[in-house]
């Protein structure tokens, strides 16, 4: 299962509450460019348009030996869940605060999936407080790495 993109920029922005496996709607070209690792989700969104998931601005540039006569990179894109996670997730974007964001592209099996995750934004604060963590967490590291070696 490897991954051909993710979203780094959703995990600080958001806090990811629940993450679920949406199947995307490709033509061919854009299937052989995703498999090749040539996509950006970084800055796209996931809205609702007639009771579908619809993957808004993430960009699949054209396959380059393909003819791309008229192709749209970032063209919307239809994302399939069962009709049951379709009504959960409506029931819980129903809460105030809550989006949908794309956390990242993966192949699973030969099928391209796309994972998003149901999340709610981070204010400033909390932003901050998750840097003086992962600083601290590094801190941590390099010290007990200095001390192995020294032993």
């Amino acid at each position: 299962m490897g991954t051909s993109a993710r979203n780094k920029r959703a995990y600080f922005d958001y806090d990811i509450l629940e993450t679920y496996q949406a199947g995307i709607v490709l033509e061919g070209q854009e299937v052989k460019s995703v498999k090749t690792g040539h996509i950006n989700i970084e800055g796209s969104f996931v809205t609702i348009h007639k009771g579908d998931l619809q993957l808004l601005n993430a960009h699949i540039p054209a396959y380059k030996f393909a003819k791309a006569a008229g192709y749209d990179p970032h063209r919307s894109r239809r994302l399939l869940l069962t009709k049951k996670e379709i009504r959960v997730i409506l029931g819980r974007l129903s809460q105030k605060g809550l989006t949908m964001v794309p956390l990242k592209v993966f192949q699973k099996k030969r099928l391209i999936k796309l994972e998003i995750g149901l999340a709610r934004a981070r204010q400033k604060q909390d932003k901050r407080e998750v840097i003086k963590k992962r600083e601290d967490q590094r801190r941590i590291e390099r010290v007990l790495r200095q001390s192995n070696k020294s032993s």
